[in-house]
């Protein structure tokens, strides 16, 4: 049988790059910090030793380089669950296919996969500048309809007891992140449940002039307890890198900058700083 993929399903740049990501197989490091904001690739790769490429298209900005003798890429994602979903088939297809054959390669190559990003908390005991680590990754978008995932039994009570408590047409999905990544840059944080929205306002129960059909959504999740499993905090792209992490083979983990408290309506004054602290945090840690 032909596993060759066809030029219309993986579309490679005429200079061999692959076609949103705009890079080469030997431009990519095999830990990759992910980031939102395109802005925010160099607030990473400044720590770095050197930087060997750099490259942007649309909001896809990557920097590769070492730090402290560890070769790392600094890559920016856009936001959302869509993006993600774009970014990490080319990143698994940069390693795990032949871009000039189009053929899937016979041994298969994990990456490490540490998203860096800001957060809202949804509990009053998790405050602005804390800074947190995702256990399980919780998707109210429906990315996760179009891929056949398989889901331990906590996992597919949670999607249920969400879909029963907001009254959703469909079931949201929860993924358990790396335990190893977590061992490695989570376990001196707040360990957390994050829940992944597709949008950041009325997705999340802010109203500006447009008034959310899950008005209540916070208290809602907040009050939502099976056998002590929790939601903590808000977000837009940690359930679909989970997801797409189980799904291909990659060791995933995203890390939180809590910049709002939506129980106090505090907003950090500071969230600069905070991000960068969790940055230079994790770069330590990958190299300790």
């Amino acid at each position: 049988m032909d596993k060759r993929i066809p030029e219309s399903e993986l579309i490679i740049n005429p200079d061999g790059s692959i076609y949103h990501l705009n890079l080469k197989p030997e431009h990519l490091a095999s830990t990759v910090i992910a980031v939102g904001d395109p802005d925010r690739v160099q607030k990473v790769s400044q720590y770095f030793d050197e930087i060997e490429f750099k490259i942007s298209k649309r909001e896809f900005v990557t920097h590769t380089g070492t730090y402290k003798g560890k070769r790392i890429t600094a890559i920016s994602t856009g936001m959302g669950t869509d993006n993600i979903e774009i970014f990490m088939t080319e990143l698994d297809a940069l390693v795990n296919i032949d871009l000039q054959t189009r053929m899937p390669k016979k041994d298969h190559t994990s990456l490490q996969i540490i998203r860096i990003g800001t957060s809202g908390s949804m509990r009053s005991e998790i405050p602005t500048g804390s800074l947190l680590a995702s256990k399980y990754g919780i998707g109210l978008d429906s990315l996760m309809s179009f891929y056949s995932i398989e889901k331990t039994a906590m996992e597919s009570e949670v999607g249920k007891k969400i879909k029963e408590k907001l009254g959703l047409s469909f079931e949201p999905y929860c993924i358990e992140g790396s335990a190893a990544l977590l061992k490695l840059l989570g376990s001196d944080m707040i360990q957390g449940n994050t829940v992944t929205c597709p949008g950041f306002f009325g997705p999340q129960g802010r109203e500006v002039r447009l008034k959310p059909a899950i008005p209540d959504i916070i208290e809602k999740l907040a009050a939502i307890n099976l056998d002590g499993f929790q939601m903590t905090n808000f977000e837009m792209e940690t359930a679909g890198y989970y997801a797409m992490g189980r799904l291909l083979g990659h060791e995933m983990l995203s890390l939180n900058a809590i910049v709002a408290n939506r129980i106090t309506h505090e907003f950090a004054k500071n969230g600069y700083k905070i991000v960068d602290n969790l940055i230079k945090e994790t770069l330590k840690k990958l190299v300790a």
